[in-house]
């Protein structure tokens, strides 16, 4: 089953009346201006995280199918040579996978895989898919979601997804259910993000 992001379009909306703003002079117009153009700015960025996300949960979604397809263990991708042989790639020789037939991927390269390949690992989507993953596996739904760590923190949260993915008791139908589970954080985040800018928007 498969997530839709829907955005209210009766939340916010081109439509929406925009708060009425009696005109003052000086300091206190300029005041006025900066906190108008800050609010906007504020927004913007609301409407690009939301959009993002409509984005990311159609990728969880891909990803989870590839995991469905064939999901492996001690490697990120399983493909095919060019001698119709299996063959495991590690992150390290991820670049061998592209062009080549894919027959099996990890929680994380199945998330690459469906970005595109190994060629969009270090891609901004694949990361934020990433955040949404980990998210989904170490934190409790309805938490913000937390963006953009330090490089040694994502590195760290890439290899807790190793980690899990590799243990010995692992399933591919738990590896599939918790992509299906960051679909449903994707969307959660989404709806917050709305609601705290119509809250914003009222005060």
């Amino acid at each position: 089953m498969t997530l839709e992001l829907r955005v209210q379009h009766d939340v916010a909306t081109d439509a929406s009346p925009a708060p009425v703003r009696s005109e003052r002079r000086g300091l206190r117009g300029l005041l006025d201006r900066l906190s108008d153009h800050r609010a906007a700015a504020r927004a913007r960025r609301v409407d690009d995280r939301v959009r993002e996300l409509g984005e990311l949960v159609h990728l969880l979604s891909d990803a989870r199918a590839v995991v469905e397809r064939g999901w492996i263990q001690q490697a990120w991708f399983a493909y095919l040579d060019e001698h119709g042989r299996v063959r495991k790639a590690s992150s390290a020789a991820a670049m061998d996978v592209q062009g080549r037939p894919l027959v099996g991927a990890c929680l994380v390269g199945a998330v690459v895989s469906a970005a595109g390949g190994p060629h969009a690992v270090h891609a901004p989507r694949v990361q934020h898919a990433l955040d949404v993953v980990w998210h989904a596996l170490a934190r409790d739904e309805g938490e913000p979601v937390l963006w953009c760590p330090a490089p040694d923190i994502r590195m760290g949260r890439v290899r807790d997804l190793t980690s899990w993915n590799d243990a010995p008791v692992r399933t591919g139908a738990e590896v599939a259910g918790l992509l299906l589970t960051a679909e449903r954080v994707a969307v959660q985040e989404s709806t917050r993000l709305q609601e705290l800018r119509v809250a914003r928007s009222g005060a």
